[in-house]
């Protein structure tokens, strides 16, 4: 009896082995399923079902993701001001050689070394220097160099702003799409004609979404890196602007 009750049990404990793999194998396809499918769709059906307006959100797509490595590779502090460029241009102009300080400027080009070279060239072309628009040279050329690092980031916010309407456009397509199975001919009035139109209605409009939000995230994260490097630069502009003012009073 007690062998057979062994048995039983050994039986028993096999039998939840199996049952709890092949729960496990099933939970393991189903997630797969899920993982290559979309609301009961695969990606080459939201494609297809998308339209053609899909290739204008994927161009835009890359466009967006290309523009976001430029600006992480451009708007960096060593290739708007560098602070060794500035001090290397401090020390050159106190010791009064600005051919030298010049050379510099062309060899380091940046945001900080066209300023310099504006004012260096408004102190070489001039025989007394006016305090005041020297200031407003600096000034001048500091705007028009902020005015170019913040210009990075704004062709992202165009594509946050023209992603969504062009998923509104697919939208608009699809609705027209569905409804004109009804409106023309009654007999094409079939469900699956106004299924696949509301589809693309909707697979346009939450692709054009995909695109534009994270656009709208990477340009309020370099708006603010822009800001950040447009007060560098207006502070090392300055250091610059004191340096020749206090070189060239009597």
């Amino acid at each position: 009896m007690t062998m057979g009750r062994c048995l039983v049990r050994k039986a028993a404990g096999f039998a939840l082995v199996l049952a709890a793999a092949g729960a496990c194998a099933q939970g393991a396809e189903a997630g797969a399923a899920g993982s290559s499918m979309i609301g009961g769709m695969s990606w080459k059906d939201l494609w297809i079902y998308g339209g053609s307006l899909m290739y204008v959100l994927l161009a835009m797509s890359v466009f967006v993701v290309a523009l976001a490595l430029y600006c992480m590779f451009v708007m960096r502090p060593g290739l708007a001001a560098p602070r060794n460029l500035l001090r290397v241009l401090v020390e050159t102009i106190r010791t009064g050689s600005m051919d030298e300080a010049r050379r510099v400027c062309e060899y380091r080009r940046c945001a900080l070394s066209e300023v310099t070279l504006a004012a260096l060239d408004y102190v070489r072309d001039v025989p007394a220097v006016d305090p005041m628009l020297l200031r407003d040279i600096v000034e001048g050329e500091g705007s028009r160099q902020a005015e170019a690092i913040q210009g990075h980031p704004q062709y992202l916010l165009d594509a946050a702003v023209v992603a969504p309407m062009v998923g509104l456009l697919g939208t608009v397509f699809g609705m027209i799409r569905a409804f004109s199975a009804v409106a023309l001919d009654i007999a094409k009035a079939k469900p699956m004609v106004l299924a696949a139109g509301v589809s693309q209605a909707l697979i346009t409009t939450a692709f054009g979404l995909i695109v534009g939000i994270p656009a709208m995230a990477f340009y309020a994260y370099f708006r603010r890196k822009a800001a950040r490097l447009v007060i560098r630069l207006e502070v090392a502009s300055a250091d610059i602007l004191t340096v020749l003012l206090s070189k060239r009073s009597p």
